[in-house]
């Protein structure tokens, strides 16, 4: 079945995780090119706020307030937005979030939330629109994910691990959404300056702005396949490093992480 890349006049566009960060970015840039952008977060004022900055701009952002770990209140923001603005022809799902945990330990209840966000999160808007999309015949999903799921790095157990999963299940989706129609697409951005990356105490490499991350993605949603990476030097790496034997790829992260890796 031949899988379109979905324009503005096919319906709109609805992004998870869009009060701030590349969610935002990512609402404001599709705005800019025509779209009416449907974006969702538990809080609404936040939410209403960027509709506000995108006033002006060819398309328009409009508010949706919805909790993603809610698997019903996921399927009533589908609902509610193709019932007012038409069909969801574009889904980002890109909500998720990241906790650090104790050196040396492991803190279940923040594996717990991240998972129940990044993961279970992310099936629970798969479910409420590929249904959908599936019996138009037509549709586009990217899921946002992250290079940190190429391989393990250091204290990154809980969020990486979510974001390999979330590789994982694109990966197995894309078979069952060929055949529905559907053009699922993956985005493994690097390092980008947001409200969740700020906090991190470490070097970023490549360190990009929201903004600059939001073109790169809708340039490849309008392009289309499967894998939307930047930077790419920074992909490879990260490749490149994840196909050598355990004891050089421990050693190397522990090398390129300033030593918070194994030694051995």
């Amino acid at each position: 079945m031949t899988m379109l890349r979905m324009q503005p006049q096919d319906g709109v566009a609805w992004i998870t995780g869009a009060s701030s960060g590349i969610g935002e970015a990512v609402a404001l840039e599709l705005a800019r090119r025509g779209w009416t952008v449907a974006i969702t977060a538990r809080r609404l004022d936040l939410l209403e706020a960027v509709a506000l900055r995108g006033a002006g701009l060819p398309g328009r952002i409009v508010a949706h307030a919805g909790d993603v770990t809610d698997p019903a209140a996921m399927r009533a923001v589908v609902e509610g937005i193709e019932s007012v603005h038409g069909p969801v022809a574009l889904a980002f799902l890109n909500a998720g979030i990241a906790q650090g945990h104790r050196p040396g330990g492991l803190d279940a209840g923040a594996f717990e939330e991240i998972f129940a966000v990044n993961l279970l999160g992310l099936v629970r808007g798969l479910a409420a629109v590929v249904e959908r999309m599936g019996a138009r015949g037509k549709g586009q999903i990217a899921v946002n994910a992250s290079l940190v799921g190429y391989g393990g790095l250091p204290g990154a157990g809980a969020y990486g691990a979510s974001k390999a999963a979330a590789i994982h299940l694109c990966e197995s989706l894309k078979f069952d959404c060929d055949r529905l129609g559907i053009r699922l697409q993956l985005v493994n951005p690097g390092f980008v300056d947001t409200p969740m990356t700020r906090r991190n105490g470490f070097p970023m490499p490549f360190l990009m702005t929201n903004e600059a991350a939001a073109v790169r993605i809708v340039d490849g949603l309008a392009r289309g396949g499967f894998e939307i990476v930047f930077p790419r030097r920074l992909a490879w790496a990260m490749r490149l490093i994840r196909l050598l034997p355990y004891p050089l790829y421990f050693r190397a992260v522990a090398k390129l992480t300033g030593g918070r890796g194994s030694r051995r």
